[in-house]
């Protein structure tokens, strides 16, 4: 386990005895069991000593360093209570989600192996959010009250980390049930779904239900940002362009206008919400969970068909495509004109079907992102040597041409491994991209996609180290910027933290686990495996061990694993998907000849490392195998469910 550095905690941490406790002993949840793991998995024995590459030394030195910039962070930004220091009101319906992203990576932080406080503090920021932003009046029933679920994506990526770093923890499972049954039909008018049409009620739902009707107060704080973009509709009563949504006799024309069109519609936006549903299933595998998610998707599925092969942003109440827009397909809330156009569409489609495809292991889901690729691509031109492709449509027809991002193919890529999405990808992302890193932060640490495909491909060697040190070096900018905030609450608005926060992940996702970074909106952590702390009883790569994917194919991942300790042994479970979806298959240790296979058969193995080794093994993976949990090796079937009162 990394050692916490408590002599770092802000003094108000010791008021709460748990998080010390906690931060001084091994997973109490573990040390009750006397399962472990090693009794069904097979050992690799790695061996071979040599100095440690450049890459290892590197990554561990990040999951080091992330430690004390957080508690930085914590420091400056947050009450004794884990409150943010903020302003005594908020209005409008905006602002729940960036409270809790300032913090949304901390569980995955601990649950890739960082120190066992970041687990206990997540949780602790996760209550005092939800209730500082209660008492503004965003949520409602420890929900938010009624947003999108681009906004909610937002939010809830930070609740789904908590299953991945202790999905023993009651209240945390018991909220991903309640979160999930908002979102079942219950037959009344608060109902967010309709079983009979299969649509989510309105793009603004929660736990308040769906919102058909929204007032000034509600996009009071939203409407200067608006103004950056297209308006909703060129044919809006007395409005001819965006600055009308600072223009108070304007603006409710706009708002009519979104209230008529948009708000009683179902949007591909809601997608995201399957997300939530399938963290219900993994911790608690009710399979109506998982039906829900199947039956949603396919329903859509069944609008792409209805609609010619291209996805309408619009479904009325009566499940009709454009039932309130004069019947156009496009139009809708965070539909195919406004406000992002294509981004949207492919984010909220891929995670749609990319759960689906955990859920049942069928391939077939993926039609429905492909759909939105094929439609662009077959209006796609080139220019300059680069594929551009339209992000808009309306009235005049497909326009705003722009490249592809790189993250999108490439999540399909890595969800199919099939070669047609491998083609898409090099046709979509300028070639250029993938020789050299040229770092970009944005949200959710996802946009360095390009140069990690060519690693994976073979043109740029030196991607883990290029990446390890572009995040250290973001974090140190952030830190910066932290040191350097002479701001108040009143100067700071909604994005403050998120934009300091000094937690930067990408580098560790990528070499670890061999994985594009979550879709920020709303999508789960997929990768071919991950790690477990055998002695620890904890997730997340044990203390002095470093691990690099180096190649990922349709069977498996090559992996690079490293002892940094000179004189102590180290064993790390390794784990088959991210929710134990993959069955290994067999190991082979690439240092060896003839090469040493090993049968495994099994959703983990288990590998031990000598004093200072450095090895290489191959993994094979029968993709997609497994029904998909939270369970850690030491759990069995079932997960225990232990009651913590107080983090």
């Amino acid at each position: 386990m990394h050692r916490p550095i408590l002599t770092s905690l802000p003094r108000f941490f010791y008021h709460w005895p748990l998080v010390i406790v906690l931060s001084c002993l091994p997973s109490l949840h573990g040390l009750a069991q006397n399962v472990h793991a090693e009794q069904d998995a097979k050992v690799i024995r790695l061996n071979d000593a040599a100095p440690p590459p450049d890459w290892a030394l590197m990554q561990q030195q990040l999951m080091h360093a992330l430690y004390p910039a957080a508690l930085t962070f914590i420091k400056k930004y947050t009450h004794e209570d884990g409150a943010l220091k903020w302003r005594e009101e908020w209005p409008g319906m905006d602002g729940s989600d960036d409270g809790y992203e300032a913090f949304y990576n901390f569980p995955l932080y601990y649950a890739l192996g960082g120190p066992k406080p970041i687990d206990s503090l997540s949780r602790v920021f996760w209550d005092a959010i939800t209730k500082q932003f209660t008492k503004y009046g965003q949520v409602h029933n420890e929900f938010d009250a009624g947003y999108d679920w681009m906004h909610h994506g937002e939010s809830y990526t930070y609740f789904y980390f908590f299953g991945l770093a202790d999905p023993t923890d009651e209240k945390m499972r018991d909220r991903a049930v309640k979160f999930a049954e908002m979102y079942m039909d219950d037959g009344t008018e608060k109902s967010n779904y309709d079983d009979e049409h299969k649509i989510i009620r309105s793009p603004l739902t929660g736990s308040l239900g769906p919102r058909f009707v929204n007032t000034a107060e509600d996009w009071v704080t939203h409407r200067p940002i608006l103004a950056h973009y297209p308006l909703p509709y060129d044919d809006i009563p007395n409005v001819d362009s965006s600055s009308a949504w600072n223009d108070d006799q304007k603006f409710p024309y706009i708002l009519q206008a979104i209230n008529e069109r948009m708000m009683k519609n179902d949007v591909p936006l809601n997608l995201a919400s399957t997300s939530m549903m399938a963290n219900a299933y993994m911790y608690t595998q009710d399979e109506r969970y998982k039906n829900w998610v199947i039956e949603y998707v396919e329903a859509w599925m069944q609008r792409v068909e209805d609609n010619g092969g291209v996805i309408p942003d619009n479904v009325g109440h009566n499940g009709k495509i454009g039932e309130n827009t004069g019947g156009k397909w496009w139009g809708g809330y965070y539909g195919w004109r406004w406000p992002h156009g294509l981004p949207n569409q492919m984010e909220a489609t891929t995670i749609g079907a990319s759960n689906a495809y955990l859920l049942t292991g069928d391939s077939s889901y993926l039609e429905l992102p492909y759909s939105v690729i094929q439609a662009v691509s077959d209006q796609a031109k080139v220019e300059d040597g680069k594929t551009l492709v339209p992000y808009r449509y309306d009235d005049r027809g497909w326009y705003d041409y722009r490249p592809m991002r790189p993250k999108y193919p490439t999540h399909l890529w890595y969800y199919s491994r099939s070669q047609e999405d491998w083609a898409r990808v090099k046709n979509l992302i300028d070639a250029t991209q993938w020789n050299k890193l040229a770092y970009r932060k944005s949200k959710g640490d996802s946009e360095n996609t390009a140069a990690w495909l060519g690693y994976l491909e073979g043109v740029n060697p030196t991607y883990p180290m290029d990446i390890l040190r572009a995040t250290y070096q973001e974090m140190q900018r952030r830190l910066e910027i932290i040191q350097e905030d002479n701001s108040t609450p009143d100067d700071q608005d909604v994005h403050h933290w998120l934009e300091r926060n000094p937690v930067v992940l990408e580098g560790l996702v990528q070499t670890m686990l061999g994985a594009p970074n979550h879709i920020y909106h709303g999508g789960l952590l997929h990768a071919s495996l991950r790690y477990f702390d055998s002695e620890n009883q904890r997730p997340g790569i044990p203390e002095d061990v470093a691990a690099l994917v180096r190649k990922v194919n349709p069977k498996g991942v090559s992996l690079q694993l490293v002892n940094l300790h000179p004189t102590e042994t180290r064993r790390v479970i390794i784990q088959g998907g991210m929710f134990g979806e993959h069955q290994i298959t067999r190991v082979r240790q690439v240092i060896h000849y003839p090469y040493q296979f090993n049968t495994i058969d099994h959703k983990y193995v288990t590998v031990e490392l000598s004093p200072g080794a450095v090895g290489q093994i191959e993994i094979g993976l029968d993709r997609f195998a497994n029904n998909p949990s939270y369970a850690f090796p030491w759990h069995g079937d079932e997960v225990p469910v232990v009651r913590v009162e107080e983090y």
